[in-house]
């Protein structure tokens, strides 16, 4: 039996899938929210144990599903703690080759077996690090391809698809939520807690968020 009021979050305890995580709470209500966590081998633990304890305080169901195997097929800076993360071209080394493919395909995995057909994702093409796996594009055709796949009608939302990391803020001022998601997510690609400043990560959320503060310092 299919259950079209239930939403599963892919989370990683980062600003934009917490913000997205608040979104579907306040559309789909609390109980009728899941939160999916990848263990995909990253150089650090910290997001992961972000992303547990917001679940844990926000009362959400989560699950941790282990993809790790994806470090014994590729490489890349965001899974070696010894690589210097850099931009190499038009896509930065850090980007980890099908890592949003599988992360959506495991999702809905989980949701068919859970009756949930809505499944949220963070990823955006506005203010994002040119990961080709961010796009519109990819994310309607993968729908496409699950929905094929599993014989099974998912619906990927992508609310902050089209907006600014300064816009992503704004939304979550409007979800009541800016102190929390500014004290409580994590976004830095060294793992450092409260962000290092410098790497790309960090300087995409801190300029969106200081363009955010100094908008509304003027209104």
């Amino acid at each position: 039996m299919q259950h079209s009021n239930k939403a599963a979050v892919i989370f990683s305890g980062g600003q934009d899938s917490t913000t997205c995580l608040l979104l579907a709470i306040r559309e789909f209500g609390k109980e009728n929210v899941e939160a999916i966590t990848f263990q995909y081998g990253q150089r650090h633990t910290i997001e992961l144990e972000k992303a547990a304890w917001i679940a844990q305080d926000l009362g959400i169901k989560q699950t941790l599903i282990d993809t790790s195997v994806i470090k014994a097929i590729t490489h890349n800076a965001l899974m070696d703690e010894n690589a210097t993360i850099a931009q190499n071209g038009s896509t930065p080394n850090t980007f980890v080759d099908g890592r949003n493919a599988l992360f959506l395909l495991y999702a809905g995995i989980y949701a068919k077996s859970q009756g949930i057909q809505t499944l949220y994702t963070g990823v955006c093409e506005t203010d994002f690090s040119g990961y080709p796996d961010c796009r519109d594009v990819f994310v309607k055709s993968m729908n496409v391809t699950m929905n094929l796949a599993m014989d099974y009608n998912f619906n990927i939302r992508t609310p902050l698809m089209y907006l600014t990391k300064k816009e992503t803020w704004a939304l979550a001022d409007e979800l009541g939520a800016f102190d929390y998601i500014r004290q409580h997510t994590h976004t830095c690609y060294l793992g450092i807690e409260g962000g290092c400043h410098d790497c790309p990560s960090c300087q995409l959320r801190e300029k969106g968020l200081n363009e955010y503060l100094a908008e509304r310092a003027n209104v």
